[in-house]
């Protein structure tokens, strides 16, 4: 599976947001279209099948990525106080 950009990772899950957002506080056709285009949408940049498991697999992608720009051996690294 290629690797979505983080860019786009991190506007799919804000639109996603403000989708959900808005449905929850009033629901209407076009909210609840929005909601399943942006739930979609997400779920094919993951590789996964429901929003549940999208959510995780972006977490874990962004943390992926943001591991990745540490660098090797960095990952782990506190500073000292």
């Amino acid at each position: 599976m290629l690797l979505p950009a983080e860019r786009e990772l991190r506007a799919v899950l804000a639109r996603f947001a403000e989708a959900r957002f808005r449905h929850d506080l009033q629901p209407t056709g076009q909210s609840s279209r929005d909601l399943e285009d942006t739930s979609r949408r997400l779920c094919a940049m993951t590789g996964t099948e429901s929003v549940d498991q999208a959510l995780a697999a972006a977490d874990a992608l962004l943390e992926q990525l943001r591991a990745d720009r540490r660098g090797p051996g960095k990952a782990g690294r506190t500073l000292a106080a």
